[in-house]
């Protein structure tokens, strides 16, 4: 994996400015509760509801409000439902936020749901998508997945 280049400053600048890898980096940096809370989101718990793959902790009040508009599909739910912005990931207004560093967790994130949704459901097919603006808002970078027909 390629260090996101809003980082390389940072990991350079350790031991004496020979630097650090990104591993080496969290054992001296991390906390084991943001470990564990991070667990949550690259490796989340999904379930089967009806005819639904959902994110388990999903509201059923907020489904049947999506059901109810008129050109709703069951894959329009899923993707509405199954959402994650990248940006919620930190604390609001998180000081090291930067489109690069959005754009290699959702790129990590869309490959760690594509497998696990495979391992759980291997007899269904899905699609994840992550969307990555150009431009505009951090907070628009998004991660999603709904089930193919």
């Amino acid at each position: 994996m390629q260090v996101p280049k809003s980082m390389r400053a940072e990991l350079g600048a350790w031991n004496n400015g020979s630097g650090i890898d990104l591993q080496s980096w969290v054992g001296c940096e991390g906390r084991f509760a943001l470990a564990v809370g991070y667990s949550t989101i690259f490796w989340p718990e999904f379930i089967e509801f009806e005819r639904y793959v959902l994110m388990r902790g999903f509201s059923q009040e907020g489904l049947r409000g999506f059901e109810r508009s008129p050109e709703t599909t069951r894959q329009s739910v899923e993707a509405v439902m199954n959402h994650l912005h990248i940006a919620d990931i930190q604390a609001y207004g998180a000081a090291d936020i930067s489109r690069d560093k959005l754009v290699f967790l959702g790129s990590v994130l869309k490959e760690i749901y594509q497998a696990k949704l495979h391992w759980q459901f291997p007899d269904r097919k899905f699609v994840v998508e992550f969307f990555a603006p150009e431009t505009g808002d951090l907070y628009d970078h998004q991660l999603t997945f709904w089930q193919v027909d």
